[in-house]
């Protein structure tokens, strides 16, 4: 990289929820100039940054641009609502993948060009919908419109892919409650959905929190699975040959997507080849010259997408995917034996911090939580370090608020709030039908002609994961470029 970053800066006016964040920026274009006393960078309301020299002199910096080869997973930028500078996976990645396609179609190539599949996420189209003042099914089919029209071949739902990981984490909530007495790190059970928590954990928790997380992938690498795994042989071709895109409301979702326990050494490809955001389709929008309100409707494709009546099914339990709900019905079944009614949540210290109490007479008590937004993550990792946590899972989500809230989401417009644009985006996505994953019986379907099975072995690869502890760097502004 040709930009550098200051050892002799400081940062100030920081609005952020985690310590990384102040040991870090997102890069910028800087001279050093020897002999200078320490300076200070302002963060501007539009993202702009400037730098105050001695005297009060003022230079605004060029934003540097970086690739995720160059990114540290430092975690810094996780909850800043700001856009990350990305050159690859980006909606020009697929305008590329589109371009090389139709010029090897025209050229008689056809057999050479790739399958393109987009898996669309709820938040996003409830984002998207919020926008356009369009319910969550109009959403989908206008995009698929969209995107079909541009080349696209397939578009899914992830809320399929979410299914496995439901399943998956419940019985691995069970599993580490029969191996808790030999276990000392079964519990608490953490969520593992959010890329941007794992990555902070990886980062600077390492060994101390990564034994608690769930192995379970999150649903964007689930269908990435199914998507690169199923999908491709079910057409006749491999996983190189598929391009697959996602849809999603979260930039740390591209981090994620390139880890490298998602790339197949075999077919040589990524199980997602590439992350766009809400506001990155937005910006595909402007460039076609369409709003999508006008975009005229195409029916989702169905293979990896489950409709009820024609609409698409969705998981109780909130905009985050539901998993302290589904986990919690499960272990009443299994543990206590009974059905649980009602879930009952207590406020704790704020809105994004929840506890919920499994009981049963004769029974173990079962305490669960949900932590959303780095304030109560930090809650719960001093916790479980100083061996006080006695939750036994804890949904995490980076973003206060959830995923509906994800940083890459659609901007409030006009005098509109972000707290008004929140709550319209709630609104629209709870207002889909919801379905538990053990009533689909697609998802039986493939558990049996996919995976062979709950338990196998090739569920073990396709549906779990493992984490890696990253070495800390001591002080990033210490460093010497």
């Amino acid at each position: 990289m040709a930009s550098n970053f200051s050892g002799v800066l400081q940062l100030t006016d920081l609005d952020d929820f985690i310590t990384p964040s102040q040991e870090c920026i997102k890069p910028v274009v800087i001279e050093k100039k020897p002999g200078t006393k320490v300076g200070k960078i302002r963060i501007e309301g539009d993202g702009s940054y400037t730098e105050i020299l001695e005297g009060g002199y003022e230079t605004k910096l060029e934003k540097a641009k970086i690739t995720l080869n160059d990114c540290l997973a430092c975690s810094g930028c996780i909850t800043s609502a700001e856009s990350v500078l990305i050159t690859q996976q980006s909606q020009e990645e697929l305008y590329r993948v589109l371009q090389e396609n139709k010029q090897l179609i025209e050229s008689g190539r056809e057999s050479e060009a790739k399958t393109v599949v987009v898996s669309l996420s709820p938040q996003a189209r409830a984002s998207l919908a919020a926008q356009c003042n369009l319910t969550m099914q109009a959403a989908a089919t206008k995009l698929t419109g969209f995107f079909k029209r541009l080349g696209v071949h397939y578009v899914f739902d992830t809320n399929f892919a979410r299914n496995f990981s439901l399943i998956e984490s419940a019985q691995e909530f069970v599993r580490r409650f029969y191996d808790s007495e030999t276990n000392p790190k079964a519990f608490p059970m953490l969520a593992s959905a959010c890329p941007g928590w794992v990555c902070y954990a990886e980062k600077t928790h390492g060994s101390y929190i990564l034994p608690y997380i769930s192995t379970t992938r999150s649903p964007q690498q689930v269908m990435g699975a199914l998507v690169k795994d199923y999908l491709a042989s079910c057409i006749g071709r491999s996983g190189a040959q598929v391009y697959h895109v996602t849809v999603m409301p979260c930039f740390d979702k591209k981090l994620e997507a390139s880890r490298a326990d998602f790339f197949d050494d075999v077919s040589q490809s990524r199980d997602v080849d590439c992350v766009i955001t809400s506001i990155e389709v937005a910006a595909m929008f402007d460039k076609e010259g369409v709003s999508l309100a006008d975009v005229e409707d195409m029916p989702i494709d169905t293979q990896l997408s489950h409709q009820v009546n024609g609409q698409l099914v969705s998981h109780s339990g909130g905009g985050s995917g539901g998993y302290l709900e589904y986990i919690a019905r499960h272990a009443a079944q299994e543990l206590h034996n009974s059905q649980l009614q009602n879930i009952n949540y207590r406020v704790c210290r704020n809105q994004d911090f929840k506890e919920v109490l499994i009981e049963a007479e004769g029974k173990p008590t079962l305490k669960m939580a949900i932590a959303y937004g780095f304030r109560n993550i930090q809650n719960i990792v001093q916790k479980i370090k100083r061996k006080r946590c006695d939750y036994h899972f804890v949904e995490i989500m980076a973003c206060p608020s959830g995923c509906n809230n994800g940083g890459a989401q659609m901007r409030p417009e006009g005098e509109e709030t972000v707290k008004e644009r929140l709550s319209k985006v709630e609104e629209v996505y709870s207002s889909q039908p919801t379905l538990s994953p053990v009533e689909i019986a697609d998802v039986e379907r493939l558990y049996a002609e996919w995976l062979g099975g709950v338990g196998t072995s090739k569920a073990q690869a396709m549906l779990h994961t493992s984490y890696h502890e990253v070495e800390k760097m001591t002080n990033a502004l210490n460093i010497k470029w």
